[in-house]
């Protein structure tokens, strides 16, 4: 047992931290989960047991508790896509959605290889305009003209994407199109499949039998704080990727079809508040159709798959807004909460009745994205707009949706790729620990976990900063020799 330390010397809570945690008995451990968590910055501390059962003997094989671990709990990655909140993961994340988009392009992952040869495309859909907003406009031959305020912004300039003309921009129909651009791509699906059924002179019945849409798609803030999608949309054959489409389902078909379906989408909203509303999807549409791996073209399957990757571990944060919730959690954001004596609901003392777990305008944001949040805010607040929760959303500028979805068909699952990789640790863990390869249908594993909460302890953190610095180097020299010749 290791013995009591006298550390009232030591100012600094955090040293004093690391030096507990260096002299525990069994040190070696917790570096060891440490490192294995590669550096995230908010892993969920677990505490538990589990046990490893014979079902035909009642036998116990194999167990584990966390009463043996250094600090008597289990260190697990927060899993947190966006990059913002958690470096290590989000890079995961990456990777897992490149290995997703990738096999529906080029095969593998039990996709066939034969799936690329299948007609495919890469369609942007953009929001339509709420006001004019400084911008960097270019010409054909890609040089940069000035903006309608006459001057010439910088890449950098804080001001892009904020509105010419506050006072006039629409700022309730830029938030009611990111509480629905969800559903706006949901009809553009199902419009997608009509149009392409016309243009094929079929019945869409007919078209099922022939064919199959399939895509994958990740939303993306432009820098006025509204989504748009980025899309690869693919024929295949009426069983999926395993099949090639008829002959007559060309990428030049999906890309007429798909134009035409993104100009019919409508979507109408009526409010006391704020009229009635026609949401549509931009002018602006860009389809492209993607090259094989290994040609001369700018936009093949590696790079469309790297360019998704990126987007989808990004969050609102990109355009300027907060990665984290606005809504006060103990009322959540309704203002008012349960008395602990009387149960009746009385004044939140948490947020002061507002909902808010930090004042508006107290936000270090733009004054563009506060007035969004703002607007979310008031708009949440009427009957007619509850269900879309838009005060539980504010931080997202009202987007409700999932930054990544993709079709049944299109390619493998990101729970198939986290199976994989989660058995694969498994079988290297049993194989340093040499233990026994069990068999799962003769053997059943139980237990019982209890969230601890969340976070290292200050001494913890220092070694966690420690494997971030590490594994930052070896990503810079694995990339510098990637560079050399």
């Amino acid at each position: 047992m290791t013995p009591l330390l006298d550390l009232r010397h030591i100012v600094s809570p955090t040293v004093r931290d690391l030096v507990e945690l260096v002299n525990l008995d069994n040190f070696d451990r917790l570096r060891e989960q440490i490192e294995r968590l590669g550096g995230c910055t908010e892993p969920v501390r677990l505490i538990g047991h589990t046990a490893t059962v014979d079902t035909a003997t009642g036998e116990v094989l194999r167990s584990y508790s966390t009463t043996d671990e250094p600090t008597g709990r289990l260190l697990t990655a927060c899993g947190n896509r966006r990059a913002s909140r958690c470096p290590s993961c989000s890079r995961v994340y990456a990777a897992d959605t490149f290995q997703l988009i990738r096999a529906g392009l080029t095969g593998g992952k039990t996709v066939p290889e034969s799936v690329r040869t299948h007609p495919r495309v890469f369609a942007t859909l953009t929001a339509p305009s709420f006001g004019p907003v400084h911008n960097r406009a270019t010409t054909a031959n890609g040089s940069v003209r000035p903006c309608r305020c006459g001057k010439l912004h910088d890449a950098a300039d804080a001001l892009l994407g904020t509105p010419l003309d506050p006072k006039t921009y629409d700022y309730c129909g830029a938030v009611l199109f990111n509480a629905h651009a969800s559903d706006l791509w949901r009809r553009f699906t199902i419009y997608l499949r009509r149009e392409i059924a016309a243009a094929l002179d079929m019945t869409q019945k007919a078209l099922r039998e022939e064919l199959r849409v399939s895509f994958a798609k990740v939303a993306e803030y432009q820098k006025r704080g509204l989504v748009h999608y980025h899309a690869v949309i693919r024929f295949d054959g009426p069983e999926g990727s395993s099949e090639p489409p008829p002959g007559h389902a060309t990428a030049e078909v999906l890309t007429c079809a798909i134009k035409a379906a993104a100009e019919r989408v409508t979507l109408t909203i009526t409010s006391d508040a704020v009229g009635e509303r026609e949401l549509t999807w931009g002018e602006q549409i860009d389809i492209r159709e993607i090259a094989a791996f290994g040609t001369d073209a700018e936009l093949t399957d590696q790079a469309v798959a790297a360019y998704v990757a990126k987007y989808a571990t990004k969050s609102a944060n990109a355009s300027g807004t907060l990665d984290r919730a606005l809504f006060c959690r103990p009322c959540q954001g309704r203002g008012m909460a349960p008395s602990a004596q009387t149960g009746v609901p009385v004044e939140c003392r948490t947020c002061a009745g507002t909902g808010q777990s930090c004042p508006l305008p107290h936000l270090a944001v733009e004054q563009h994205v506060r007035q969004m949040i703002r607007t979310c805010w008031d708009l949440g607040q009427r009957p007619e707009f509850a269900g879309l929760k838009l005060w539980k959303w504010a931080h997202m500028l009202g987007f409700r949706g999932h930054f990544s979805t993709k079709s049944r068909c299109y390619s493998v699952t990101l729970g198939a790729l986290r199976d994989a990789r989660r058995a694969w640790r498994t079988e290297q863990a049993r194989a340093r620990a040499d233990l026994p390869d069990l068999d799962p249908s003769t053997t059943l594993v139980v237990g019982h976990w209890t969230y601890h909460g969340s976070g290292y302890s200050p001494g913890e953190e220092l070694l966690a900063a420690a494997v971030r610095h590490n594994r930052a180097h070896e990503r810079q020299f694995r990339h510098e020799g990637e560079d050399r010749p």
